[in-house]
């Protein structure tokens, strides 16, 4: 929105906390595309913890916040999900 509004490429770079060559790759993209957003969603690793052992480790978190991270792991590896 800032290039739309006439700052440089410069100042626009400096608002938003990013390189120049960011900014002109964007707005080109969003010139051309009339979008910004990137398409490739889904391109990464599949994680080693599913969403079931994920709560289940918050379980295990949220019962003893003192607890310490080796016995966090040795209590969530007893478990049926995948080792962390």
């Amino acid at each position: 929105m800032a290039r739309r509004l006439g700052t440089s490429i410069t100042e626009s770079a400096r608002l938003v906390g990013c390189s120049r060559s960011a900014v002109v790759s964007i707005h080109a993209k969003w010139i051309n595309d009339g979008d910004s957003s990137s398409r490739r969603q889904g391109v990464d690793r599949p994680r080693v913890i599913k969403e079931k052992g994920r709560r289940r480790l918050s379980r295990l978190v949220k019962q003893n916040r003192r607890q310490a991270v080796a016995q966090l792991t040795a209590q969530n590896n007893a478990g049926p999900s995948a080792s962390v």
